[in-house]
């Protein structure tokens, strides 16, 4: 990894780690924010925590700050809208921008974005209504997974097998107010890449024993396995870090990021989703990542801070 950027704790001024939210995964935001600010602390860093629970200029307004770590996770947060509000006040914050922020939170135009640069994502179809589910199916057979097109950590998501698990999955999705869609299954293995400041980090492959790779899985369960190195021939572990770079550069995504890919049966990589405010629990991948590169948790935190120096 290449060296710090930012050598002393004061240059960065006094930083606010913003974190909860209204979104459906305020409690995981509340957990990485935590961890973030703790480690600031470590570190030296002039911090004060945040838990949003109104509306973010107000949070913002009532503290002063040179900074802004945003851990705020989902909606509100990672969609660009924090990102505008920041920018408009000539507050510095950490990650991607406003148009990088709301294109990669929104899973479907994320997909549209890397279909017309020629990557390929696993086809998907956009339930509108109950009538679309019989289009659905023929259009993607079974099995499929359905998808809430704006929510994060695995949030609304289930694997459905046949028509009536399908329509119950577009009716549980359908609660997060967003656009829902159904997503042909992978067969294959699931990989995620983190990126820190235009650099891959290691590629961790997930294994669980849970349908798919889900909330549960996420946060809760001891079963699930992380890979780390992850088993692939040296070429082609190098080849997945570059997709993921690509990937991050379509969206214009900066700063860092986490993108998630399937290699299917044929051996070929489909892209699923980006991550532009990834978790930082004691089960989130890109602190599992970045040990790999001999970069401690404390460490992490030092490097994502300075993404807020543009």
């Amino acid at each position: 990894m290449k060296p710090r950027v930012i050598k002393q704790a004061k240059d960065f001024g006094r930083v606010a780690v913003l974190m909860g939210g209204a979104a459906a995964e305020r409690e995981i935001s509340l957990n990485s924010g935590n961890a973030v600010y703790q480690a600031l602390l470590r570190n030296k860093v002039d911090a004060v925590a945040i838990d949003v629970t109104k509306t973010a200029l107000e949070a913002v307004q009532n503290t002063p700050m040179d900074r802004v770590f945003n851990m705020i996770h989902g909606r509100g947060g990672e969609d660009g809208v924090l990102q505008a509000l920041l920018e408009s006040l000539e507050i510095p914050y950490t990650g991607s921008g406003v148009l990088a922020s709301a294109l990669s939170m929104d899973k479907l135009r994320t997909k549209l974005c890397w279909q017309g640069a020629g990557l390929i994502t696993p086809r998907w179809f956009l339930i509108q209504q109950e009538s679309d589910i019989e289009k659905c199916i023929a259009d993607l057979g079974f099995p499929v997974i359905v998808k809430p097109a704006l929510e994060g950590s695995s949030l609304g998501m289930s694997r459905a097998e046949n028509r009536e698990e399908l329509r119950t999955a577009w009716q549980e999705a359908a609660r997060y107010q967003c656009a829902v869609y159904a997503e042909a299954w992978v067969q294959g293995k699931e990989y995620t890449v983190g990126v820190l400041n235009a650099e891959a980090l290691p590629v961790i492959r997930l294994e669980t024993a849970n349908a798919f790779y889900d909330f549960d899985a996420k946060y809760r369960a001891d079963s699930t396995q992380y890979h780390c190195p992850p088993g692939l021939a040296a070429n082609v572990e190098v080849e997945l870090a570059e997709l993921a770079l690509e990937a991050c550069e379509i969206l214009g995504v900066t700063g860092w990021g986490r993108v998630d890919v399937f290699i299917d049966e044929q051996q070929q990589a489909q892209l699923i989703e980006l991550n532009t405010v990834p978790g930082m629990t004691d089960h989130s991948l890109v602190p599992m990542a970045a040990e790999q590169a001999g970069l401690s948790f404390d460490e992490l935190v030092w490097r994502i801070l300075e993404t807020s120096f543009r």
